[in-house]
């Protein structure tokens, strides 16, 4: 059964969305050293996972479209310092897109299965988090095929070259999130009791 909590404030929606949009702005300059297809390998999916599995699925979208919105807007957010709608049309652009989904997908899960027994917690923000990876990763794909007229077959070789990383994202993502929902249990607006 879900028990339903009600918000502090919207003061604190508000500043909990905007930190996370900062801290994918941050994960955006921390390069992983290698580069394919014109997509640098970064920490964002982790901080996009992060804010789905941390804040739920509205507050993860929300902060998500707020650090694709200051990008688009002008502010050199996007990683190599890009910015401008422009972005969006290029080989990063399917996954800019899909970080909104992925927050969502992984936020959508965690709110509903969220628990309080803490190894079944990570176990499923991390299933969570595979299932907003798969979203994200298939963005990746179609912004590949749209934007650089990339082949499906060409797309999905050039995705799966960060996959390895990803999933390993995707776990440290999970060991803090459930850290976090273990520290601050009242974060999620729903929590199965």
């Amino acid at each position: 059964m879900t028990e339903v909590k009600s918000r502090k404030s919207p003061a604190t929606d508000i500043a909990l969305i905007a930190a996370f949009a900062a801290l994918t702005v941050v994960a955006t300059l921390i390069p992983l050293g290698f580069e394919v297809g014109g997509v640098p390998a970064t920490l964002q999916t982790l901080t996009v996972l992060l804010a789905g599995a941390v804040l739920g699925a509205k507050r993860g979208l929300l902060a998500n479209a707020l650090y694709v919105a200051i990008g688009v807007a002008g502010l050199p957010v996007f990683s190599g310092g890009t910015a401008g709608f422009g972005v969006l049309v290029g080989p990063t652009g399917g996954y800019i897109v899909g970080f909104m989904v992925a927050a969502v997908v992984t936020g959508f899960l965690v709110e509903r299965f969220l628990g309080s027994n803490q190894v079944k917690n990570l176990i499923l923000i991390f299933a969570a988090g595979v299932a907003g990876l798969v979203v994200l990763t298939a963005c990746g794909i179609a912004g590949f095929m749209v934007n650089v007229d990339l082949t499906f077959a060409a797309s999905w070789t050039t995705a799966l070259i960060f996959l390895p990383f990803d999933l390993a994202k995707t776990a440290l993502m999970a060991f803090v999130a459930a850290a976090t929902h273990r520290a601050f249990p009242d974060t999620l607006i729903a929590r199965r009791t």
